[in-house]
């Protein structure tokens, strides 16, 4: 018999197919090498014994302040103790013969003005008519007729208290019809302040708001003398013109004025102040 031809047996399937290639894993970089520690400067540390060494240099120096003024004490407690001085002066001889004589009333200028001040006042002319009374009582002023002949009475006599105002003065005098002259001496205490030299410079205060000449007093420190160069005007009564004058020497303030219906003489005014000022 024919055998038939076993056909050949297919080729071996491959159990396991070919695994697909892997894919590259990317290499990994090397880590960046750390950078070198910088070497850091080691803190010395400060030792235990150089602060026990200035504790007990500290500690002896004020041990040795105290010994000292210990020992001080206790030399000065050996000591004997030092006499003071005796409290009572020795007696001084006394000098012989008599003392100086007092001064006159023409030589202490404080003896005249303590006593009758309307003796120091200029004396009226001869012929001239006494108006005195008008102005005071017996050739004095009070504090309250002072004060009135001011612009505003209750303010000066409250100015005048406080200026230890002591007493004023007082001579005037009219020669003619219209020429009248007036003269104050107004004297202070002066216990706490120049109250005299304080109201004479008011005055000269008072004066600059006027159209004036002006001259200095002789003798006077700052004494002034003024004339208005423009009359007061008044409805029924004729032009008058006006001057005065203001000084002051210790606790007097010298107060003159003059009226007259004519302008008034520079030399008229400065013989005035100056015989004033003499008398005192």
């Amino acid at each position: 018999m024919e055998v038939t031809e076993i056909p050949e047996a297919p080729p071996e399937v491959q159990e396991t197919s070919e695994a697909p290639e892997t894919p590259e894993t990317p290499e990994v970089s090397e880590a960046p090498e750390a950078p070198e520690q910088q070497a850091v400067p080691r803190v010395r540390r400060r030792g235990r014994g150089r602060g026990r060494t200035t504790l007990l240099i500290a500690t002896a120096a004020v041990l040795g302040v105290v010994a000292g003024t210990c020992v001080g004490y206790l030399i000065q407690a050996d000591r004997e103790p030092t006499e003071l001085p005796s409290l009572s002066q020795p007696s001084l001889p006394q000098a012989g013969g008599e003392g100086p004589q007092p001064l006159s009333a023409a030589q202490d200028r404080r003896v005249r003005t303590d006593g009758d001040l309307r003796k120091l006042l200029v004396e009226r002319p001869s012929g001239a008519r006494d108006t005195t009374s008008a102005e005071g009582v017996d050739g004095w002023m009070g504090l309250d007729a002072y004060a009135d002949g001011y612009t505003r009475p209750t303010t000066a006599y409250s100015t005048l208290i406080d200026d230890e105002f002591r007493r004023a003065a007082v001579t005037s005098w009219q020669t003619g019809s219209t020429h009248s002259v007036l003269i104050r001496l107004v004297q202070y205490r002066q216990e706490d302040r120049l109250a005299a030299r304080e109201r004479v410079a008011d005055e000269h205060y008072g004066e600059a708001e006027y159209d004036t000449d002006s001259w200095s007093v002789p003798g006077t420190g700052d004494g002034m003398a003024y004339v208005r160069k423009q009359p007061e005007n008044k409805a029924g009564y004729l032009p008058m013109y006006t001057a005065e004058a203001h000084a002051w020497r210790g606790d007097i303030a010298v107060q003159i004025f003059v009226n007259d219906s004519r302008p008034i003489t520079k030399a008229k005014i400065m013989d005035l102040a100056e015989r004033q000022m003499e008398r005192l």
